[in-house]
């Protein structure tokens, strides 16, 4: 596509844009956690139907998954949305003060109501230019849930929900605007259940085999490891049950549960084996017994030169994007209430000198910015072993703004955000529109993505019987919907 093409697939993304604000700023006031996200999908799906999508429900068996597409045969491009919330952020709109909404609730903490709406107003734009210049091709929107530990998108993965998908692209919030450097770490979550006998902890205490000190000894070992493991590798836990409050009674069941990262999955399998081994070891000198149960997985994310370098190109043709003064004067705001190094750290995590009194992003950054030391884990990742993938950041907050606060969840539903949304928006439209109009693009990725995985098997995270955690709740919510 040249560049003459660009405003008009950026026109189709601002003709909808109060549609879609809307959208966002809906998620933002109904924060749902991983599988019990009904209104969210809901609000999507009557989106979907409204703009004229084929709409699938309960997508790869999961309640809160729902796909949409749009047009006739030719490619197929994927465009991935979130919508999952996080527990204990609930925070008020628009004030740089901590002050919740409702103590202990839940929010959007990652940006995740901005995410899903603005990649579905990519999607819609995408479908509107289809069918204005009678281009062959799909488009698709697919909803998915959970994306914070619940890895819904391996499960959609394993399902074979995007087998026939020739290219995803995806975005994610951040202070900063560019190509996302794809790194990220492959992760597994699994519990380690403990079983002993209980007995009375003074009268009785040799007859007693406890699981909480097997939980205490599983934690020693596997903090000693740390010390033997590669230096970009992270181990977090947390104990989930400690078998009572009762300081008298030698707990007879406990369970710590365990996220293990990697920098990809051949290192992650290999450290999951050795905490197996210490788990095993913490049984045997407690003499009770161990039970490992996975509860989801991430693959770390396989990047793509072709579709990284399309996707710089329309953020290069697009420009930054546009704040005016009461933009950055919230911001700046957001900014007292952070310390310098949350500043410094932002700017260092993507590759940018550090200019202290700079509230919001006024430049892309470069492809592969950044050293990649400092990252978390996606589920995105898993897709991104079946279909070649690409994502960007959209700058959509105060830079220095850590994820997972209430400095965020703050900033969801502030015009930056709406701002930073479109323009995310509107870079995933122009790629995709770029590779529908030229099909060497498609192959070109396609070429890249098989000599990237050469000789390495794709395998799973998340192992055939593992089922999605639905919550119970949730799956009887599925059960007497409409």
């Amino acid at each position: 596509m040249s560049a003459k093409n660009s405003p008009d697939i950026w026109n189709l993304v601002e003709a909808k844009r109060e549609t879609f604000f809307a959208l966002s700023d809906r998620i933002w006031e109904m924060p749902e956690l991983n599988y019990e996200e009904f209104r969210s999908v809901a609000e999507h799906a009557a989106i979907l139907e409204q703009q004229g999508f084929r709409v699938t429900h309960g997508v790869a068996d999961i309640p809160t998954a729902v796909m949409g597409e749009a047009g006739e045969g030719g490619p197929v491009i994927a465009i991935l949305g979130e919508y999952d919330a996080l527990p204990g952020l609930s925070q008020e709109a628009g004030i740089a003060e901590q002050r919740p909404v409702v103590p202990g609730g839940n929010g959007h903490g990652c940006g995740h109501n901005l995410l899903g709406s603005g990649a579905l107003m990519a999607a819609t734009a995408v479908k509107d230019y289809l069918e204005a210049h009678g281009l062959k091709g799909r488009v698709r929107y697919y909803g998915c849930p959970a994306e914070e530990g619940g890895s819904s998108k391996g499960f959609m993965v394993r399902a074979g929900v995007f087998d026939d998908v020739d290219i995803a692209i995806s975005w994610h919030p951040a202070p900063f605007a560019g190509v996302n450097n794809p790194i990220s770490l492959a992760c597994n979550e699994i519990n380690f259940h403990f079983t002993g006998r209980a007995s009375h902890a003074a009268a009785s205490p040799h007859l007693g085999r406890s699981a909480l000190d097997a939980v205490e000894l599983m934690n020693v070992g596997v903090n000693y490891m740390r010390e033997h493991m590669p230096s970009t590798a992270r181990i977090h836990y947390a104990v989930t049950d400690t078998g009572g409050s009762a300081p008298n009674v030698v707990q007879a069941n406990a369970t710590v549960r365990y996220l293990i990262r990697a920098r990809d999955l051949p290192e992650m399998q290999g450290l999951l084996r050795r905490v197996k081994k210490i788990a095993e070891g913490a049984a045997l000198m407690t003499e009770t017994s161990v039970r490992s149960e996975i509860v989801s997985g991430d693959a770390n994310l396989v990047g793509n030169t072709p579709l990284e370098q399309l996707m710089h190109r329309n953020l290069e043709r697009l420009g930054p994007p546009v704040f005016d003064e009461q933009d950055r004067a919230f911001a700046a705001k957001i900014q007292e209430t952070l310390t310098d190094e949350d500043i410094k750290s932002s700017f260092a995590r993507f590759g940018l000198k550090p200019r202290m009194g700079v509230p919001l992003c006024d430049t892309i950054f470069p492809p592969e910015s950044g050293d990649g030391t400092l990252v978390g884990s996606t589920d995105v990742g898993t897709v991104s072993w079946v279909v070649p993938t690409v994502q960007m950041r959209g700058a959509t907050y105060a830079i220095g703004t850590p994820g997972h606060s209430w400095q965020l969840v703050a900033q969801g539903k502030a015009p930056a955000a709406h701002k930073g949304m479109e323009h995310a928006a509107k870079v995933m439209a122009g790629t995709a529109v770029d590779l529908f109009r030229d099909p060497a693009l498609i192959e070109a990725a396609k070429a890249d993505f098989r000599d990237r995985l050469a000789g390495t098997p794709f395998v799973n995270p998340i192992p055939d019987d593992v089922d999605p955690p639905i919550p119970t709740k949730a799956r009887r919510a599925e059960s007497v919907a409409p």
